[in-house]
């Protein structure tokens, strides 16, 4: 998750965070560097410590104080309406559960508070969703139980978000890996 296409999609979405952030599936901490000023701390949430390791020796040259989670999205251990801003980058196919961790970022993220989200997921073209579902089987098998199908945009929804700004597109490489959600969606109790 680090080609040049992922990296320039990180690089124009993360330093929109601001204030107390959380990023749910910080993984190794590729996207440290982009966060930018606005940022005060940041909590990375992610469920496997092997991947936390090596996010914590990226921490260690950020500008801003970073706390880690051990915990799945899934139940957040963190108190209601605590965040400014909620991050997902690629993760939102790993999670068993995406539904039910939208909506405890929902319950973490403050009233005024944003979710960006730059997700990977099920591509509008019925032969390239073919090829999703296809292969989806032996993606999650062997890609630490990603999934390519499932449609992000719908989820976010389902969670009790509204989505403010979305861009759905291809990015560079095969179709069924590579179509995004990209964009910002606030708590729907904000219409």
């Amino acid at each position: 998750m680090r080609n040049k296409a992922v990296m320039l999609e990180r690089a124009r979405f993360v330093p929109l965070a601001s204030g107390k952030v959380l990023e749910v599936g910080i993984g190794s901490g590729l996207n440290f560097q982009f966060y930018g000023a606005k940022v005060e701390k940041l909590h990375g949430l992610d469920p496997s410590l092997e991947l936390q390791k090596m996010a914590r020796r990226r921490a260690k040259t950020a500008p801003f104080p970073v706390e880690f989670v051990e915990s799945s999205a899934e139940s957040i251990p963190m108190e209601d309406h605590s965040f400014d801003t909620v991050v997902t980058t690629w993760t939102l196919c790993t999670i068993p559960n995406p539904v039910k961790a939208l909506k405890e970022i929902k319950r973490v993220l403050k009233p005024d508070g944003q979710l960006i989200f730059v997700e990977h997921g099920r591509s509008p073209d019925s032969r390239v969703l073919a090829w999703q579902n296809w292969l989806n089987p032996l993606w999650n098998r062997i890609g630490g139980g990603r999934n390519l199908n499932r449609k992000i945009d719908d989820m976010v929804v389902e969670a009790g978000f509204r989505i403010t700004q979305i861009e759905r597109t291809y990015s560079k490489g095969p179709k069924p890996f590579t179509y995004l959600y990209k964009g910002f969606a606030r708590s729907d109790a904000f219409r």
